[in-house]
């Protein structure tokens, strides 16, 4: 119970981290919000800037992203595969409770990581030769109406980008997530990628400031 209370203390002092947006010098940083753009995050490097040539930038999702998806999705198809395999060895397999619930539980993780597996490794690009970022499987440059898109801007919309962090309370452990967004010159926000190494985000945000020409606001 004390460990308990000496945490809870100890998040309350961490929680307060504020960030003034004065210090920054521009005034469209006043206007924008400096509170997470996506609520949650991972408390290990989920992704990676990578150069694919001198006119495109992506992130990347990290090995140690992809093996947690592998993970539930493995564990899911063994279950679904291994459970009725057993079964009818012994001469049980029917539709039943013993055969059904744990091919249920298996489908319901399987999903899980499926769907972690789909989205962590959605494409994040920033194309100088297109003018376009995007987030996502669909490439704008093959659409007629790219503006559709829920992740997508033309790069000279871009103003700047930010860097914020998040403290996130869970049952077992509490930890800090780091978000890359970017502030649109209407002061509105797009999440790029969010994690839980600040290091690594901060040497990205540099390189893709860098790469872009754009400031890099640090509220982290």
């Amino acid at each position: 119970m004390l460990d308990k209370i000496q945490e809870f203390l100890k998040s309350l002092g961490r929680e307060k981290h504020c960030f003034d947006p004065m210090t920054v010098g521009d005034p469209l940083a006043l206007k924008t919000a400096w509170t997470p753009a996506k609520g949650g995050g991972a408390n290990f490097r989920t992704h990676r800037l990578i150069q694919i040539s001198p006119e495109r930038m992506e992130f990347r999702s990290s090995m140690a992203s992809k093996l947690f998806c592998l993970i539930f999705l493995c564990i899911g198809l063994a279950v679904m595969i291994l459970v009725p395999v057993s079964m009818y060895n012994e001469g049980r397999i029917g539709v039943n409770a013993d055969t059904l619930v744990p091919c249920i539980i298996g489908l319901v993780f399987a999903a899980i990581g499926g769907t972690m597996l789909y989205f962590s490794t959605r494409p994040v690009v920033f194309d100088r030769r297109s003018g376009h970022f995007w987030k996502g499987w669909q490439d704008p440059e093959r659409m007629l109406n790219p503006e559709t898109l829920k992740c997508y801007t033309k790069l000279d919309q871009i103003h700047a980008l930010q860097l914020i962090s998040e403290y996130i309370r869970g049952n077992k452990s509490s930890y800090y997530s780091y978000e890359l967004n970017l502030v649109l010159r209407d002061g509105s926000r797009i999440n790029v990628v969010d994690h839980g190494d600040a290091a690594k985000l901060r040497e990205d945000a540099q390189t893709l400031s860098k790469f872009l020409g754009k400031p890099a606001w640090d509220g982290m």
